[in-house]
């Protein structure tokens, strides 16, 4: 084996430059593979984060027959007296915070301007709801008494050029089945950096909500944080022993980004093939050059008695320390990219997929399965081009060799 190293030393020091290139190639090659992973997982990781402290809660309780996707505000589908409910969560070891929030279907104007959004009522002084308290960019934060204010998100301000301390008009629908209209002054401008949510959402407190809406004493959900995601499940479990609710966790509420996320890995697999496949042809490419300019040198060591799998393992060994060096050098350029940009981030611009919350940033977030599984790829594709050139040397005839120019 050491008598292999060195003779794959020296071949590959016959030509630096082109030896260098295709260690380079190598290097370029998983860098980038290793970056586009980091970004997808830094994506939907992000995604997933946003939705849990914006939307979804670790678990949202909610009434046995509400259905998210009607935003009933009739009191059979609403939570009664949510107060006493919110206090026997949060007796649960496991649970951090709980608090109640109710949806509406509303629309926003000013003048010309209208827009859907959705009208969500909150305990200003709630832990979860804190996260709209420090995103606030202009005006101030709403307080539990508060009659005549609302929060609405930056994109929509810039939308409807409005300030905070002007007034906008905002339409619900009610528990009645009708709408009511009234005049509100935007108390506050927030940003939660997540545009495709700050875009279509306004907040107002809770028991103005109530007020508005007909919904009295209800709430549409409990919004629950944990300690540990992990634990949802038995939470759930124990919640759902009252056929009055149904219990949801993070993971049922965010099937579309789990799903999203596995179909990703699966593409991002391919992707590992194609651009490694590109970048070990330079490697086979660099092998078989070889093989032409070492013709008589390979029908010397034939003729002298070298097997022809000796012969083959030369030129793995030569194909493996080219793989070695562009592997370790894509792993400096990628933590290098990877940690730069999970610090700044890659600006999106609020780009926003059905059911997915994407921030206005998206970080890179460097795992290190993902390093251990790209290296291991990276080799078995290097080696497996690398089969052609060394099959063709092994297999030549001493003779015809020999006699090579």
């Amino acid at each position: 084996m050491t008598q292999l190293l060195k003779m794959a030393f020296r071949d590959l020091g016959r030509n630096r430059r082109r030896t260098f290139l295709s260690a380079f190639a190598v290097s370029m090659g998983m860098a980038l593979v290793l970056l586009i992973a980091s970004f997808i997982r830094g994506e939907m990781e992000g995604a997933l984060k946003n939705s849990i402290l914006l939307q979804t809660g670790d678990l949202q309780v909610r009434g046995a027959s509400y259905d998210e996707n009607k935003v009933s505000l009739q009191w059979k589908d609403l939570i009664a007296a949510p107060d006493d409910l919110v206090s026997q969560i949060r007796q649960i070891p496991e649970v951090t915070a709980a608090t109640p929030r109710l949806l509406a279907s509303g629309i926003l104007t000013r003048g010309d301007n209208s827009r859907g959004v959705q009208v969500i009522g909150i305990d200003p002084g709630a832990a979860p709801n804190q996260i709209f308290r420090q995103g606030i960019l202009a005006g101030a934060y709403l307080t539990p008494d508060d009659r005549e204010g609302i929060l609405i998100g930056k994109p929509l301000a810039d939308r409807f050029k409005v300030q905070a301390g002007d007034q906008v008009n905002l339409l619900v629908n009610t528990s009645s089945g009708s709408t009511d209209e009234q005049p509100f002054v935007v108390r506050g401008i927030y940003s939660t950096n997540t545009g495709s949510y700050d875009q279509g959402t306004v907040f107002m407190p809770m028991v103005k909500a109530q007020a508005f809406t007909g919904a009295q004493d209800h709430a549409s959900v409990i919004f629950v944080l944990l300690k540990q995601r992990e634990d949802a499940d038995g939470v759930a479990a124990a919640l759902r022993s009252s056929p009055d609710y149904q219990v949801l966790t993070w993971r049922q509420q965010n099937s579309l980004v789990v799903q999203f996320e596995d179909y990703a890995n699966a593409y991002l697999f391919i992707l590992y093939l194609i651009v490694l496949g590109i970048t070990a042809t330079v490697v086979t490419n660099t092998l078989v050059m070889s093989v032409f300019e070492r013709t008589r040198e390979i029908g010397i060591l034939s003729a002298i008695g070298m097997k022809g799998r000796r012969i083959m393992a030369q030129f793995l060994t030569e194909a493996a320390l080219i793989a070695t060096g562009g592997i370790i050098g894509g792993l400096i350029l990628g933590i290098l990219a990877t940690s730069y940009l999970g610090v700044h981030g890659f600006y999106v611009g609020g780009m926003g997929i059905s059911g997915i919350l994407i921030g206005d940033n998206i970080y890179a977030k460097l795992a290190p399965q993902d390093a251990v599984n790209l290296t291991i790829v990276t080799y078995i594709i290097v080696l497996a081009a690398s089969l052609y050139p060394a099959i063709m040397a092994s297999q030549m005839e001493p003779v015809e060799a020999l006699h090579a120019q």
